[in-house]
Order: C-alpha cells, then structure tokens, then sequence
C-alpha cells in the first residue's frame, strides 16, 4: 500500500494526485507507538458496521475489530486512547476528542469529512429519491467539500497540532463504494453510482491536500477496497442494512483487510 488520494472529478484530479503525492513518508510503527496512540474520528474509523462495540461507547459504537483497535492489539503502543465515535464531524471532534491528546502522543489517526458535508443525507437521497435529486444532491455536497471542508479540516489539523505537536499523525480517506459496470442488477442506476464515486474521489482530495498543507500523513484505502466495493460480489461494504446505521459502511473485513493496512503502511 503507497499513501494515496481519495475523491476526484475531472476538474481535481490533478490535485488530489499532486497532494497524494507530496504527504510526508511514514515514521516506523514502532518509534510512533513510544508516546502512545490517539485514534481519533467518526464511525469509519470507530468501526460502525464491523460489529463486536465496547459495551462503554454508547452510540459512538467502537468496535474491537476497527482497525485502530486492531493496530494497537498487534503493536502495544505504551498507553491507547479510542475516542472515535460515530456521527463525527470536524467541528464535535474537534470539541470533544482532543483532549486524548498530549505533549507525549507519538502517534494519531483521524477520520473526518464526510460528516460535514452530509454524507447520510445524500446516500438517502441517492437510494429513495429520482436520479436527478441524486445528481443535486451530490453536486451539493461536492460544493461544501470544495468550499467549506478545507478550512474546517485545516482548523481541525492546526488543533491535533498544537495538542500534540510530537505525534506522527496519519490522516486516512474513504472508500469507493460503488464498482462501476458491476454485477448489481438492482438498486441505484450506473449514473447515480458514478456520481457517488465521483464525489468520494473529491473529498478524498480534498483531505489529502489540507492533511499534506499541515504536515500530516494521508493514506488513502481506494486500492485496499478495489474488487471489494458495492456490486463488486465481494463487497467490504454494507449496502442498504438493518440496523440502517450500518449501511455504507465497512464491515469487518473492511476494517481489517482495508483500513488496517493503509493505516499500517503509513503509522
């Protein structure tokens, strides 16, 4: 696994592979564990999806087989503080995460974006409305990603900065969800399902770019998830699901042979 870009259009490509590109090299698992890890985020990283949640995370839903508890389980870093949580956004992890961290933390991983642009909302506009309110709705989203999550993201790096300017903190993307002329015969037509891949591709750049403007590392897990996105027959994805919490998001193979070794690589 190389450190990568997420989400690109036609008009960000070119970006999100100058920002892929130019993020700094991994430090060594081991020197980052010294003064432990911080996994901060939202549910891609607590594990929603993967099942097996820590009886005291609540609705935050940690789970033992995301792949930040899977990590510290492998390495023994000195001390491991999980304060993922589902439902994240920059601003609440920003308010109600960071004080994980220290003048001792040596290694952090972070989530975050999606949230803050509507991620749920578009993925319900996208399974139950027209194709054209799915094209709208994700030209939206694309347009908060473009002009309001760079500055979120940027105030959310300078705060893991200052809390914890030793740490090696490794910045990690989302997955494609869809693959494109795949053996789904149902569900979301190829335009709505192009549009969402698009989209993702651009935020992905997006992060890939603030995180590499504040010195952090990017890991992207599109390689990891290719053959294995929605429609793929082997998907690490739930599609629609009951509970409806779990739709889009990682299973535990996800977690565990997507997330953990982009992370790994990068940590």
């Amino acid at each position: 696994m190389s450190v990568r870009r997420f989400r690109a259009s036609a008009s960000t490509l070119v970006l999100a592979a100058a920002a892929a590109l130019g993020v700094a090299q991994p430090a060594s698992a081991n020197s980052a564990a010294v003064g432990g890890y911080v996994a901060l985020g939202d549910s891609y990283s607590s594990g929603v999806g993967a099942g097996n949640y820590l009886s005291d995370s609540g609705d935050c839903r940690r789970s033992t087989q995301a792949y930040p508890y899977l990590w510290a389980a492998a390495n023994s870093p000195s001390s491991f503080a999980f304060v993922a949580c589902s439902g994240a956004t920059t601003s609440s992890v920003a308010n109600s995460q960071l004080g994980a961290l220290s003048s001792s933390t040596g290694l952090v991983s972070v989530t975050a974006g999606g949230n803050d642009v509507g991620f749920a909302d578009v993925m319900q506009d996208c399974v139950l409305s027209s194709e054209a309110t799915c094209l709208s709705s994700v030209g939206s989203a694309v347009s908060q990603v473009q002009n309001s999550l760079p500055s979120r993201l940027g105030s959310l790096y300078a705060s893991i900065k200052s809390r914890a300017p030793q740490a090696h903190v490794v910045v990690l993307g989302y997955p494609r969800f869809y693959k494109l002329s795949g053996n789904c015969v149902a569900g979301l037509s190829e335009k709505k399902r192009a549009a969402i891949n698009n989209a993702s591709d651009i935020l992905n750049g997006v992060i890939a770019k603030q995180a590499a403007d504040a010195g952090f590392t990017f890991s992207s897990v599109v390689d990891e998830f290719t053959g294995h996105e929605l429609c793929s027959g082997d998907a690490w994805l739930h599609s629609v699901s009951i509970p409806v919490y779990n739709s889009y998001h990682p299973k535990a193979a996800g977690q565990s042979s997507g997330y953990l070794p982009a992370f790994r690589s990068a940590a």
